[in-house]
Protein backbone atom coordinates (compact mmCIF):
# COMPACT_ATOMS: atom_id res chain seq x y z
CA UNK A 1 0.00 0.00 0.00
CA UNK A 2 1.26 3.17 -0.75
CA UNK A 3 2.10 5.71 2.15
CA UNK A 4 -0.37 8.79 2.31
CA UNK A 5 0.69 11.89 0.33
CA UNK A 6 2.05 15.11 2.13
CA UNK A 7 -0.72 17.55 2.08
CA UNK A 8 0.28 19.92 -0.99
CA UNK A 9 1.81 16.56 -3.20
CA UNK A 10 0.73 15.37 -5.87
CA UNK A 11 2.66 12.41 -7.68
CA UNK A 12 2.96 12.00 -11.67
CA UNK A 13 0.44 10.07 -13.28
CA UNK A 14 0.61 9.16 -17.04
CA UNK A 15 -0.56 11.26 -19.44
CA UNK A 16 -1.68 8.74 -21.97
CA UNK A 17 -4.60 8.50 -24.90
CA UNK A 18 -8.33 8.21 -23.52
CA UNK A 19 -10.78 6.47 -25.81
CA UNK A 20 -14.43 6.59 -25.84
CA UNK A 21 -16.56 4.34 -27.72
CA UNK A 22 -20.35 4.43 -27.74
CA UNK A 23 -20.35 2.18 -24.17
CA UNK A 24 -16.75 2.28 -23.18
CA UNK A 25 -13.55 4.07 -22.27
CA UNK A 26 -10.30 2.81 -22.65
CA UNK A 27 -7.73 4.56 -20.54
CA UNK A 28 -4.61 4.53 -18.11
CA UNK A 29 -3.62 1.98 -15.27
CA UNK A 30 -3.71 2.84 -11.79
CA UNK A 31 -4.24 1.38 -8.67
CA UNK A 32 -7.85 0.46 -8.73
CA UNK A 33 -7.37 -1.41 -11.67
CA UNK A 34 -5.48 -4.16 -9.84
CA UNK A 35 -7.96 -5.94 -7.89
CA UNK A 36 -10.62 -6.38 -10.93
CA UNK A 37 -7.77 -6.98 -13.12
CA UNK A 38 -6.54 -9.77 -11.01
CA UNK A 39 -10.26 -11.62 -10.27
CA UNK A 40 -10.56 -11.64 -13.87
CA UNK A 41 -7.58 -13.71 -14.02
CA UNK A 42 -8.29 -15.30 -11.06
CA UNK A 43 -11.14 -16.96 -13.64
CA UNK A 44 -9.56 -19.80 -15.12
CA UNK A 45 -11.32 -19.57 -18.13
CA UNK A 46 -9.71 -16.34 -18.93
CA UNK A 47 -6.34 -17.64 -17.36
CA UNK A 48 -6.41 -20.51 -19.50
CA UNK A 49 -5.61 -18.49 -22.65
CA UNK A 50 -4.08 -15.51 -21.04
CA UNK A 51 -1.99 -16.24 -18.62
CA UNK A 52 1.98 -17.23 -19.16
CA UNK A 53 1.67 -20.19 -17.18
CA UNK A 54 -2.40 -20.97 -18.30
CA UNK A 55 -2.70 -20.83 -14.46
CA UNK A 56 -5.45 -18.47 -12.37
CA UNK A 57 -3.69 -16.03 -10.80
CA UNK A 58 -5.24 -16.20 -7.31
CA UNK A 59 -2.31 -14.42 -5.07
CA UNK A 60 -3.03 -10.33 -4.84
CA UNK A 61 0.99 -9.39 -5.28
CA UNK A 62 1.09 -12.15 -8.61
CA UNK A 63 -2.13 -9.67 -9.17
CA UNK A 64 0.00 -6.54 -8.66
CA UNK A 65 2.72 -8.29 -10.83
CA UNK A 66 0.56 -8.36 -13.49
CA UNK A 67 -0.99 -4.93 -13.60
CA UNK A 68 2.52 -3.45 -12.76
CA UNK A 69 3.65 -5.36 -16.41
CA UNK A 70 0.97 -3.56 -18.33
CA UNK A 71 1.37 0.03 -16.80
CA UNK A 72 4.98 -0.73 -17.10
CA UNK A 73 4.89 -1.39 -21.22
CA UNK A 74 3.28 1.97 -21.80
CA UNK A 75 6.11 3.64 -19.52
CA UNK A 76 8.54 1.48 -21.57
CA UNK A 77 7.18 2.47 -25.07
CA UNK A 78 4.89 4.41 -24.82
CA UNK A 79 1.63 2.95 -26.08
CA UNK A 80 -0.21 -0.76 -24.52
CA UNK A 81 -3.04 -2.52 -23.21
CA UNK A 82 -5.63 0.20 -21.94
CA UNK A 83 -7.84 -0.55 -18.94
CA UNK A 84 -11.93 -0.87 -20.92
CA UNK A 85 -14.64 0.30 -18.33
CA UNK A 86 -18.00 0.69 -18.99
CA UNK A 87 -19.24 4.30 -19.21
CA UNK A 88 -22.24 3.55 -17.98
CA UNK A 89 -21.49 2.08 -14.62
CA UNK A 90 -17.36 2.68 -14.21
CA UNK A 91 -16.87 -0.78 -13.94
CA UNK A 92 -13.32 -2.71 -15.21
CA UNK A 93 -14.78 -4.34 -18.12
CA UNK A 94 -10.82 -6.00 -19.16
CA UNK A 95 -7.89 -4.57 -21.00
CA UNK A 96 -7.29 -4.04 -24.87
CA UNK A 97 -5.09 -2.89 -26.88
CA UNK A 98 -0.97 -2.76 -27.95
CA UNK A 99 1.10 -5.54 -26.81
CA UNK A 100 4.82 -6.11 -28.27
CA UNK A 101 7.53 -6.93 -25.55
CA UNK A 102 10.13 -8.39 -26.73
CA UNK A 103 10.44 -11.59 -28.76
CA UNK A 104 6.71 -11.02 -29.46
CA UNK A 105 5.68 -12.17 -32.86
CA UNK A 106 4.30 -8.98 -33.91
CA UNK A 107 2.91 -5.56 -32.71
CA UNK A 108 -0.62 -7.49 -31.32
CA UNK A 109 -3.85 -5.95 -30.64
CA UNK A 110 -5.24 -8.29 -28.24
CA UNK A 111 -8.06 -8.51 -25.76
CA UNK A 112 -8.83 -10.00 -22.31
CA UNK A 113 -12.30 -9.58 -20.75
CA UNK A 114 -13.84 -9.90 -17.36
CA UNK A 115 -16.23 -12.90 -17.08
CA UNK A 116 -19.02 -10.84 -16.20
CA UNK A 117 -18.87 -8.99 -19.45
CA UNK A 118 -18.30 -11.09 -22.07
CA UNK A 119 -20.91 -11.56 -25.23
CA UNK A 120 -21.94 -7.96 -24.88
CA UNK A 121 -19.51 -6.83 -28.13
CA UNK A 122 -17.26 -5.32 -25.94
CA UNK A 123 -14.19 -7.48 -26.80
CA UNK A 124 -15.07 -6.53 -30.91
CA UNK A 125 -15.94 -2.32 -29.64
CA UNK A 126 -13.05 -2.18 -28.02
CA UNK A 127 -10.15 -3.85 -29.85
CA UNK A 128 -12.17 -1.74 -32.99
CA UNK A 129 -10.78 1.29 -31.38
CA UNK A 130 -7.57 0.09 -30.73
CA UNK A 131 -6.72 -1.15 -34.05
CA UNK A 132 -8.25 2.87 -35.07
CA UNK A 133 -5.78 4.37 -32.74
CA UNK A 134 -3.05 2.08 -33.33
CA UNK A 135 -3.22 2.32 -37.40
CA UNK A 136 -3.60 6.27 -37.02
CA UNK A 137 -0.48 6.49 -34.51
CA UNK A 138 1.84 3.56 -36.37
CA UNK A 139 3.51 3.45 -39.19
CA UNK A 140 2.03 -0.71 -39.25
CA UNK A 141 1.09 -2.53 -42.55
CA UNK A 142 -0.49 -5.51 -40.18
CA UNK A 143 -2.01 -5.80 -36.72
CA UNK A 144 -1.69 -9.83 -35.52
CA UNK A 145 -3.96 -11.23 -32.99
CA UNK A 146 -2.37 -14.34 -31.00
CA UNK A 147 -4.83 -17.23 -30.32
CA UNK A 148 -4.74 -20.04 -28.85
CA UNK A 149 -5.96 -22.74 -31.03
CA UNK A 150 -8.94 -23.51 -28.89
CA UNK A 151 -9.67 -20.50 -27.79
CA UNK A 152 -13.19 -20.00 -30.25
CA UNK A 153 -14.47 -16.73 -28.42
CA UNK A 154 -11.41 -14.87 -29.31
CA UNK A 155 -11.29 -16.52 -32.81
CA UNK A 156 -14.93 -15.17 -33.25
CA UNK A 157 -13.96 -11.58 -32.59
CA UNK A 158 -11.12 -11.72 -34.53
CA UNK A 159 -13.51 -12.60 -37.13
CA UNK A 160 -15.66 -9.97 -36.83
CA UNK A 161 -12.84 -7.43 -36.80
CA UNK A 162 -11.56 -8.84 -40.53
CA UNK A 163 -8.70 -10.76 -39.60
CA UNK A 164 -7.28 -13.62 -41.28
CA UNK A 165 -5.84 -16.64 -39.42
CA UNK A 166 -2.44 -17.42 -40.96
CA UNK A 167 0.98 -18.88 -39.30
CA UNK A 168 1.24 -20.75 -35.83
CA UNK A 169 3.84 -19.65 -33.33
CA UNK A 170 4.94 -21.25 -29.82
CA UNK A 171 4.34 -18.87 -27.10
CA UNK A 172 5.02 -19.76 -23.56
CA UNK A 173 4.98 -23.29 -24.62
CA UNK A 174 1.03 -23.00 -26.03
CA UNK A 175 0.59 -23.07 -29.48
CA UNK A 176 -0.92 -20.11 -30.92
CA UNK A 177 -2.72 -19.01 -34.06
CA UNK A 178 -1.42 -15.34 -35.87
CA UNK A 179 -3.90 -13.89 -36.93
CA UNK A 180 -4.24 -10.88 -39.16
CA UNK A 181 -5.51 -7.28 -39.34
CA UNK A 182 -4.61 -5.65 -42.81
CA UNK A 183 -3.91 -1.86 -42.27
CA UNK A 184 -4.96 -1.92 -46.20
CA UNK A 185 -8.44 -3.92 -45.22
CA UNK A 186 -9.08 -2.12 -42.51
Amino acid sequence: MIAPLRPGVRLARPNGPLIETERLVLRQWSSADIAPNTAMLADPGTARFITIDGKPITDELVGWRNAAVMAGHWALHGAGMFVVEEKQTGKFVGRVGPWFPPGWPGFEVGWGIAPGFRGRGFAVEAARASIDWAFATFELDRIIHCIDRDNTASQAVARRLGAEPGREVDLFGHIAEVWVTSRSRW
